[in-house]
């Protein structure tokens, strides 16, 4: 009757021993008694009885080989936690960008007690490469597009008064010529009175301010564009825009003249003429405000509330790369892109900004929490989209 498997496993194990220890001649007569029993080919047998070194080999040594080969990985999951918190804080910007402003954003959580980190850990922080915070925060990314509509209606007077200029004009710029556009917040239509964000984002070091405006008369637009030179850190030198009516006018036209202001537009229908605006209407506006429908005096405060925090945070902690050079080869076309870098340290490391103003902003960006700005953002953002929880003297609803 034949062995069973337990039986076989019985027996090789009671002949192992032997069968190693034996001479040629004795091995051979184990060999055969042991295939006798288990109806083993006579190879496979021999490989059995043999095999009890190597097997006694791969159980000793079993979790050593089963280690990972490879040298121990220099940021480990420690870092995770960490960089998590500092990518929220930066408002889940690339890790390019993240490199770029990391290091202001670590000092400044660390500095507010928002982050409490191990001098191990703030010593990785600091040498950390782009490519391994993307490695690290991949599986947080995948755990995580709405298209606007255009309503820029072109005005047709003034046009020959008002030269054109192209993107590609503004590589030589200096810091103060500053590019201009409006972004709706009609919703899905755009018919009736809405809100609109006017834009402005200097060409050179990338610092952005945006105002709510009521609706894209002139005389709001204007207001708001005289708001914002007052507010920034630098002499306004001149100004961009498209070809819309709220742009292209005599109001406009004259003040810029009043102040010596370089005027100029873009092309009509080459969106790409105002590409440092226009990035900026997506990854400020857009990615904080959304396409929700606007129409009240008391969203266009709350706006403006919220304008107020996103400029500190964007500004003093949210770094972007600029285009460094385009070459074509055939079909080909290299680009080639600066460090990234925030608009703040631009500012910083001109000569066009005095000391006196470098000192402000220093002061400044000493007081500014980052995470605390994103957590005063999100709270206005909810009031904003829930009018029930507004606090008392933010303006008045729809129809009152």
């Amino acid at each position: 009757m034949p062995l069973t498997m337990s039986e076989k496993k019985a027996v090789t194990n009671k002949m192992r021993d032997e069968y190693r220890k034996a001479s040629k001649k004795r091995k051979s007569q184990i060999l055969d008694e042991f295939v006798r029993l288990t109806d083993y080919n006579r190879n496979y047998g021999a490989r059995v009885l043999r095999s009890s070194k190597v097997s006694q080999r791969q159980e000793k040594y079993k979790k050593i080989l089963q280690k990972p080969r490879g040298r121990k990985p220099t940021y480990g999951p420690e870092m995770i936690g960490p960089l998590q918190k500092v990518w929220a804080g930066m408002d889940f910007a690339c890790a390019k960008r993240m490199r770029g402003g990391l290091d202001d954003m670590v000092d400044a959580m660390v500095r507010f007690g928002e982050l409490s980190l191990s001098d191990e850990v703030l010593e990785k922080l600091g040498t950390i490469s782009a490519s391994t915070i993307d490695r690290l925060l991949a599986p947080a990314r995948k755990k995580m597009k709405v298209k606007g509509r255009a309503t820029t209606k072109p005005g047709t007077l003034l046009k020959s008064q008002i030269p054109i200029r192209l993107g590609t004009e503004w590589d030589d710029a200096r810091i103060g010529f500053v590019e201009c556009d409006l972004v709706a917040h009609c919703g899905t239509s755009t018919r009736g009175q809405y809100v609109n964000t006017l834009n402005v984002t200097d060409i050179v070091s990338g610092w952005s301010e945006q105002r709510a405006v009521l609706n894209k008369a002139q005389i709001h637009v204007l207001a708001a564009l005289k708001d914002i030179k007052d507010s920034l850190p630098f002499k306004l030198l001149g100004v961009d825009s498209d070809n819309g009516s709220e742009f292209i006018n005599n109001h406009l036209l004259k003040w810029c003249s009043k102040e010596n202001l370089v005027f100029t537009r873009s092309r009509p229908h080459k969106k790409n003429d105002g590409c440092y605006v226009e990035q900026k209407n997506w990854s400020i506006v857009r990615q904080n405000i959304g396409y929700k429908r606007f129409e009240t005096q008391g969203e266009v405060d709350l706006l403006n509330m919220i304008y107020d925090l996103i400029s500190d945070h964007n500004n003093f902690f949210m770094p972007s790369v600029k285009l460094e050079s385009k070459v074509r080869d055939g079909s080909r076309v290299i680009k080639k892109y600066t460090k990234p870098i925030t608009p703040y340290r631009r500012l910083m490391a001109s000569d066009d900004i005095d000391t006196a103003t470098k000192d402000r902003l220093t002061e400044l960006f000493k007081q500014l929490n980052p995470l605390e700005l994103r957590r005063e953002i999100a709270r206005l953002r909810d009031i904003l989209y829930g009018w029930d929880t507004r606090p008392q003297g933010i303006g008045k609803e729809k129809g009152t």
